[in-house]
Order: structure tokens, then C-alpha cells, then sequence
């Protein structure tokens, strides 16, 4: 791969991460105001919610699905063009950022099977399918965000980067771990709504950091296509 094929991929590789970010934060601020968050400790509730406002749920589903894409390949691209001297981190910090989008996209999968049976909320076989459906997406939104984490750990050790940037990276893995964790201390009973929210609140660094790494590479590639340009 020569210079130019390195920095166009640096440059695609920003703009997928930049607009996974946008995407997801849009996401969040449609989500969020409505109180569609779809916690699967209430499923009668979660049915009634989407079934009031399918426009806003299908919208946020859209926005989720972009974002989930847009991370994966971005993993498919960053894997594709390792990262001198350590190559191998690189490679599995994109293999592993493809493997969150992929866990991204099913949990989408699983609330959109949601929205199909919020058509009758009030039908009892409904709710427990849903019930069912929504303990799926929310492990398996889960098991994306450890995908993420250990992604981050891999890009801060295996990608060329500042040392300010590359002990951020460490500090948002923690930061997102402590965010995979929190379901887990909740046994039986699931986490709550407010929990919920926290986790999220605890990947968030993590969403920012990807968002700089990928700000970054949009700058660093336009920076050396503009340092080769004949004057």
C-alpha cells in the first residue's frame, strides 16, 4: 500500500468513526427525551411506549443501525491497513471493533422484532416475546461493548499515537469496562432503568475517544496529502 492508498484509508477510517459517533449520539438524543429505552425489566411498558411513538423509535433504530455499521467498517478498514511497528495489535483492534458493530447491528435486530409486536401491547403472547427479546438485546449490546473495550485497549497499544492520547485510551477502557460489568452485579433481577442509563453513561468515553482517533486520522491524512502537494 503506498502513500496515497494510506491516507485515503486513514481518511475513510476518520470519517466511518466520526459519523458512528454522530450517529449514535443523535440516536441517544432522539432515545432519551422520549423514554424509549426499552428496559427489558418491564416489557408491558416497553410495548406501550414504542407503540405511542413508533415514528420516534424507528427513527432512533435507523440513527443505532448507521452508527453500528459505520463502527464495523471502520473495523474492516483499520484492520485492512495495520498500523508499523506493531502491525498485529492493529489488525485485532480492527477485528475486534468489527466484531462490536456486528453485536451493534443484532441488538438493533432484536428492538426492531420489538416494534413489530408493539402493534397489540396488550396481548399477552406479545409481552413475553418481548421480554424475551429485549433480555437478548440488551447482552447482546452488552457483549458490543466489551468488544469495544478490548478494541480500545489494542488501538492504544497497537496504533501510533501521542502518549497523552494513548493513556486516555487506557483510562476510557476502564471507564467502559466498569460499563459491561454493571449488568452482571445485578443477579436475577437485571439492572434498572436508572443502572441502565449509568452503564451507557460509563461507555460514553469510549464513544469520544473513537471520535478523536477518528478526527485524527481525517487530519493526520490530510496533513501529509497536503505536505505532498507539488507548490
Amino acid at each position: 500500500m503506498d502513500a496515497v492508498e494510506r491516507d485515503s484509508a486513514a481518511r475513510l477510517t476518520g470519517v466511518l468513526l466520526l459519523g458512528s459517533l454522530l450517529a449514535m449520539l443523535a440516536g441517544v438524543g432522539v432515545v432519551v427525551p422520549s423514554g424509549l429505552t426499552l428496559n427489558p425489566a418491564d416489557p408491558a411498558a416497553v410495548l406501550t411506549a414504542v407503540h405511542a411513538r413508533v415514528e420516534l423509535h424507528l427513527i432512533e433504530l435507523a440513527l443505532d443501525v448507521i452508527g453500528w455499521l459505520a463502527l464495523l467498517a471502520a473495523g474492516l478498514v483499520l484492520a485492512a491497513r495495520p498500523d508499523r511497528p506493531r502491525a498485529h495489535l492493529s489488525v485485532l483492534a480492527g477485528g475486534l471493533l468489527t466484531g462490536a458493530g456486528l453485536a451493534g447491528l443484532l441488538h438493533d435486530a432484536g428492538n426492531l422484532a420489538v416494534t413489530q409486536l408493539a402493534a397489540d401491547p396488550n396481548q399477552p403472547a406479545a409481552v413475553a416475546v418481548a421480554e424475551g427479546l429485549l433480555l437478548t438485546a440488551k447482552w447482546t449490546v452488552n457483549l458490543a461493548g466489551l468488544l469495544w473495550v478490548a478494541a480500545t485497549v489494542a488501538a492504544a497499544s497497537g496504533i501510533a499515537l501521542p502518549t497523552g492520547l494513548r493513556c486516555a485510551g487506557v483510562a476510557v477502557a476502564v471507564s467502559g469496562a466498569a460499563g459491561v460489568v454493571l449488568p452482571w452485579t445485578t443477579g436475577t433481577d437485571g439492572p434498572s432503568a436508572a443502572a441502565e442509563q449509568l452503564g451507557y453513561a460509563l461507555h460514553l468515553p469510549v464513544m469520544l475517544w473513537w471520535g478523536v482517533l477518528g478526527w485524527r486520522q481525517c487530519r493526520c491524512g490530510r496533513v501529509r496529502r497536503t505536505a505532498t502537494m507539488p507548490v
